[in-house]
């Protein structure tokens, strides 16, 4: 079995390929073009693992092209992440990055890979509706009300029905545009196809920075003494997320890959859940405690107009079809943060205390 990882050597991709790599009988190729952060230190492992890595970039068409085989899988993990992309300057890149690169992506599976799996984003829903979504103020966090008027929002948080029909945010539309012209391959051409809308991940190996990977970036400034800023709502703290672990995400797309159900372009939610979710104010709490080192955080109700103060991801429907649950509790997650930074303390630094300390971290 071949599988091409788009984006492999990130965060998800290369993780992505490492555990398919550990499996007997397939060859794992990943391409990226490296210019997300942190990306080059994943080389190492993932030709250690056997992996063929090829520096390519989704936006060239002719780059996918070049490759030598034919897949039986193709994963597209690769994306500008940033909810601020093209917020205060020109949209270009995050549009050829997230949409242009998905033509590329789709055109390629239609001539050369069996199955698509694709990694989107919960940001695909309208920012103005998930504001609307009525919620109760406890004293660490918000909570979903009981009562709402919206449809797709309950106690376990947002389903795949929730709106998408107002703006999103470049991040949120390029994703959600690209979604729907994979239906469009899937109707057309009978690819088969799969799309993963996930929420927040989080965990070791992630070089998190304001505008995307927060949590990693917390517990980051919390280790190296790096002041800490709660913006919007109130300046309170109690927006709130759902995280998922890799891992965990890495098990429900073995689960995918290995089930008998036809691929038909089916959207799932994929998150950690009420289960597994926690306030910036919960979030300082835990990296105290983990690291046993306090960093002064302050608070400014100035709110990004790409800021939503909660979102949780309700993953019953995944969860049913695939036997899936995740497994990675918050302190978990944070705590394996903790052990990397330190056992990587003399790279990581100056990486993330000249990146940190002049910016303003936004709950993505």
């Amino acid at each position: 079995m071949r599988i091409l990882i788009t984006g492999g050597a990130g965060f998800i991709g290369s993780r992505i390929a490492l555990t398919f790599a550990d499996l007997r009988g397939i060859q794992v190729t990943v391409l990226d073009n490296l210019k997300r952060r942190g990306s080059e230190f994943n080389l190492s492992a993932l030709r250690a693992a056997g992996i063929e890595f090829v520096h390519g970039d989704i936006r060239l068409a002719g780059d996918l092209d070049a490759l030598s085989h034919n897949y039986d899988l193709m994963i597209e993990a690769s994306a500008e992440p940033s909810v601020a992309a093209g917020h205060t300057g020109s949209p270009a890149y995050v549009i050829a990055t997230n949409l242009g690169g998905t033509v590329h992506c789709l055109e390629f599976a239609r001539k050369r890979a069996a199955r698509f799996l694709f990694l989107s984003t919960s940001r695909v829903y309208s920012i103005a509706s998930l504001r609307e979504i009525k919620l109760e103020e406890t004293p660490s966090r918000f909570e979903i009300a009981r009562e709402q008027t919206l449809p797709g929002i309950s106690a376990e948080g947002i389903r795949e029905d929730f709106p998408t029909n107002k703006a999103r945010s470049f991040y949120g539309t390029t994703k959600l545009a690209s979604e729907m012209l994979i239906q469009e391959y899937v109707e057309s051409y009978g690819l088969e196809a799969l799309i993963n809308r996930c929420g927040v991940i989080a965990g070791p190996g992630q070089f998190g920075k304001a505008d995307q990977g927060v949590f990693t970036m917390w517990i980051a400034c919390h280790h190296f003494g790096i002041p800490l800023k709660y913006t919007g709502f109130g300046g309170t703290g109690k927006q709130v997320r759902d995280l998922l672990h890799p891992a965990d995400l890495v098990n429900l797309v073995q689960k995918q890959v290995a089930h008998g159900r036809k691929w038909e372009g089916q959207i799932f939610n994929v998150g950690g859940g009420r289960a597994i979710s926690v306030s910036m104010v919960e979030m300082t709490d835990a990296c105290r405690n983990i690291t046993g080192r306090e960093v002064p955080v302050e608070g400014t109700g100035e709110t990004a107009p790409y800021d939503i103060p909660l979102y949780l991801t309700d993953h019953s429907n995944v969860s049913e079809w695939y036997d899936w649950i995740p497994r990675k509790s918050i302190v978990n997650i944070l705590s394996e943060c903790a052990v990397w930074i330190r056992a990587h303390e003399q790279v990581l630094k100056p990486l993330f205390c000249q990146t940190l300390s002049s910016q303003t971290p936004v709950v993505t």
